[in-house]
């Protein structure tokens, strides 16, 4: 019994946009869509009657075709695309004979199926971007809200200096539209695959009658004005050469997917870290429930970004994988691509979808992270305190001076600053007004309010292409 695939086990991506145009009857009707495109294309340069193309056009409708029925059939040739051009032309033959001859004329198996993933990638980064948008203006959005608001800088899991809840959403944002400006990227040069047997369209020579056929505006040959028109017809790039062994176009996708997925899973490793109930600085606003535990309120919409995170480069790294492909058209590696690519835009449109949702719901608790910038007695100053006693001192003696201090502080539970006290040569150097004032974290932020505000002014979704936003 056959049953739809409804993400069960990847809730990331359950009933996210990009799932429904993923989905077994979106690959079925994008098939069938590069199907009757090629008809149309053929038409348009003389190859086919134009009625056949709209009787090919008419018929081809997803809700014909039965994706199990295609799904078992698809063993015995390798691919879903030998079926479905089977019951394409039978069900073209019945609404009208004579046009059953211009169904898949000319076209190889793989040139449907790879130009059907281009146009299900299409819908999927359309979507995807328009959601790394959202996330981006959320986050810029809290940025700029809490863009003096101030919390431990932490390095390699410990306090280091002061920062900003500005600064550290701001580099959020950096990253998501990173991965924004590679996503449009990619999905600008999507292109069609159409070759024919083994990349020389040859069959559609061998098809053509002279009189019929119309050169291309530029004096292209027929092979050249077909690529074009069926680039036209799909809304996709003409590839400059048929790519059936040249995997760049799924290659360079799964690279942008994994980059997007990992730029994510910064956000959502930060966010993880800093709901952590002993840390308590960031919260999800409605968190998830627990199964046994009553009073959680788990961070469930960074849990689910994290666990995307770690799944898609492994699912591009076949997609890089595939890249070694043998022959004018190989064996194996194009079939590996098929799921994975799937997989990779059903994950990070999940995850971009939900991480606009996590920057809209995010809730910053000031007072903790007030609190929690004392928790080192005054120890994440002492980058500040060295800074301000080496002119006096000497560099090495600051330190050394600091680091006894700072032992002590620890040994005994007392504030830095207080340790410092009983440092002669720094109680000499500096006067006591001047020690309080060093003690004051918030003093000590350097250029964050001014890095914030230049990194929430760049928005490549303004800017013109290949210009560079920064």
């Amino acid at each position: 019994m056959h049953q739809r695939d409804v993400g069960l086990l990847a809730p990331v991506r359950a009933t996210s946009p990009v799932d429904e145009v993923t989905s077994d009857h979106a690959f079925v009707r994008a098939m069938l869509d590069a199907e009757a495109a090629v008809t149309r294309a053929q038409a348009a340069v003389g190859l086919a009657p134009p009625e056949a193309a709209a009787t090919v056009t008419a018929v081809a409708r997803a809700d014909r075709f039965d994706p199990a029925s295609l799904a078992d059939r698809a063993r015995a040739g390798g691919n879903p695309v030998i079926p479905l051009v089977a019951d394409l032309t039978q069900a073209v033959a019945d609404a009208h004979a004579e046009h059953a001859a211009y169904v898949h004329r000319g076209p190889t198996s793989q040139d449907i199926m790879d130009t059907a993933c281009m146009l299900v990638t299409a819908a999927s980064l359309d979507l995807i971007a328009a959601d790394l948008g959202r996330a981006a203006d959320a986050f810029g959005a809290l940025a700029a809200r809490h863009r003096d608001t101030p919390l431990a800088g932490r390095t390699l899991t410990q306090h280091a200096v002061p920062t900003t809840v500005g600064l550290k959403v701001a580099g959020w944002r950096a990253l998501v539209l990173d991965a924004y400006e590679r996503i449009t990227r990619v999905r600008a040069a999507l292109p069609v695959q159409l070759g024919g047997a083994a990349g020389t369209l040859a069959a559609f020579h061998a098809y053509a009658e002279a009189p019929n056929a119309t050169p291309g505006p530029d004096g292209d040959d027929l092979g050249l004005s077909l690529i074009a028109a069926y680039a036209d017809e799909l809304g996709l790039a003409a590839p400059e050469l048929p790519w059936h062994a040249l995997r760049t176009p799924v290659a360079d996708t799964g690279a942008a997917l994994a980059f997007g997925a990992g730029a994510l899973g910064k956000v959502a490793g930060d966010v993880l870290v800093l709901a952590r109930t002993e840390i308590g600085e960031l919260g999800e606003g409605s968190g998830g429930g627990s199964s046994a535990m009553p009073h959680k309120a788990n961070p469930v919409r960074a849990t689910l970004i994290a666990a995307a995170a770690r799944q898609v480069p492994a699912l591009a790294s076949v997609l890089l994988g595939a890249l070694a492909a043998p022959d004018e058209r190989a064996a194996g590696p194009w079939h590996a691509e098929w799921q994975p690519l799937r997989d990779a835009l059903r994950l990070l449109g999940g995850a971009a979808h939900t991480a606009a949702e996590l920057g809209a719901s995010l809730t910053v608790d000031a007072d903790r992270m007030r609190a929690n910038l004392g928790l080192t007695g005054g120890a994440l100053l002492s980058e500040r305190l060295v800074a301000e006693l080496a002119p006096r001192l000497g560099r090495g003696p600051a330190k050394a001076a600091l680091t006894r201090a700072a032992r002590r502080a620890t040994e005994q539970g007392t504030d830095l600053f207080d340790a410092l006290r009983a440092e002669p040569d720094v109680t000499g150097a500096l006067p006591a007004a001047r020690l309080r004032e060093l003690a004051e974290p918030t003093d000590y932020l350097g250029s964050a309010g001014a890095l914030t505000d230049r990194a929430l002014r760049r928005d490549p979704r303004s800017s013109h292409p290949g210009q560079d936003p920064r």
